[in-house]
């Protein structure tokens, strides 16, 4: 099967188009035909290595020299081509979306069926593949925002933030968004009751919650925003410059270790893909309160164009890659 792989950790350049077998399905896990899959940040941070720190921290994805699986992409949307022993609700042919820790930039990729579920109705494969990790993190962010709260997020244009302002309007809240000039009225479009151009304006006031995507502030200017009985959400972010022994995971540890001595409660979520979270993420499509916005499409042998062009146009919204056609 065509794919994309990388064996050592480095620029776009190292991802190189191959054949390789196609995988086997094991006990408890479907092989899925890959119609789409999509473009996140931690695909960068794999094909860097970066923050260095990783490569110590979680083997299961960094190796030393190397991704741990040489074939990247975590988000996949496509239909069943197997299923394996214990799978009895699946059957060969439906159409499927969900998250793989790797392997998606490929005809066919094996998951456990724990990490995906039914397809919403109402996407395309690529509309679907777009959704799993950055619309979970979204979610995973914002469980706690409750009707009439105000919430600030730092980022809204990007991948997680699209999804992040459209749960927080489902959720009932009032939203402030911040992104640069090219992408304001995209947030209003989103559902951004305001929306801040950092590139003009300043940030001011204090937010019920204040969810940062973007990891340009510290965290004393992030907390001066926040309501003292409101609470303060850390999700990645940092720039895209490589090289770094700690990158956003600086500002992460800081705000864990800040946790018992401020005031405003600090979460560092972690967003763990499960088939309940992406059976939430369906019924919230299906029901017309969240849709993946999609900046680029590029087909699986530009892989390493789009993932460049992730790194340095700052993409608004989601990046796309088309596998595979319909027969």
């Amino acid at each position: 099967m065509r794919a994309i792989a990388q064996q050592v950790y480095g620029s776009a350049a190292m991802l190189t188009a191959v054949e390789v077998g196609r995988p086997s399905v094991g006990a408890g896990e479907v092989l899925v035909r890959v119609r789409a899959s999509s473009v996140n940040a931690r695909d960068w941070h794999v094909m860097r290595g970066d923050p260095k720190i990783a490569r110590w921290m979680d083997r299961s994805v960094f190796g030393r020299q190397g991704p741990a699986n040489p074939v990247p992409g975590g988000d996949f949307a496509g239909t069943v081509e197997a299923v394996g022993d214990g799978v009895a609700d699946l059957a060969v042919g439906e159409e499927v979306f969900g998250e793989a820790v790797s392997g998606a930039f490929a005809e066919y990729i094996a998951v456990s069926r724990a990490l995906l579920d039914r397809k919403p109705a109402n996407l395309s494969f690529e509309e679907a593949a777009a959704v799993p990790l950055a619309a979970n993190t979204a979610l995973t962010c914002l469980r706690h925002v409750g009707e009439g709260e105000r919430v600030l997020i730092i980022g809204a244009s990007g991948g997680v933030g699209t999804f992040a302002v459209q749960i927080a309007r489902a959720r009932g809240a009032q939203v402030t968004g911040v992104c640069s000039t090219r992408n304001v009225e995209a947030a209003r479009a989103l559902g951004a009751e305001h929306v801040v151009d950092y590139t003009r304006d300043t940030v001011t006031g204090r937010y019920d919650t204040v969810l940062d995507l973007a990891g340009t502030r510290t965290l004393r200017a992030l907390l001066r925003l926040v309501e003292p009985t409101g609470t303060l959400v850390l999700s990645g972010g940092g720039n895209f410059d490589g090289g770094s022994w700690f990158g956003p995971v600086g500002l992460l540890a800081r705000g864990q270790l800040a946790r018992p001595f401020v005031k405003p409660a600090i979460r560092v979520p972690t967003a763990e893909q499960t088939s309940e979270s992406l059976t939430e993420l369906r019924e919230l499509i299906e029901s017309g309160l969240l849709r993946p916005a999609i900046d680029r499409t590029y087909p699986l042998a530009e892989t390493p164009a789009a993932i460049e062009y992730m790194e340095t146009e700052h993409a608004r919204a989601k990046i796309v890659i088309t596998v595979a056609s319909a027969d």
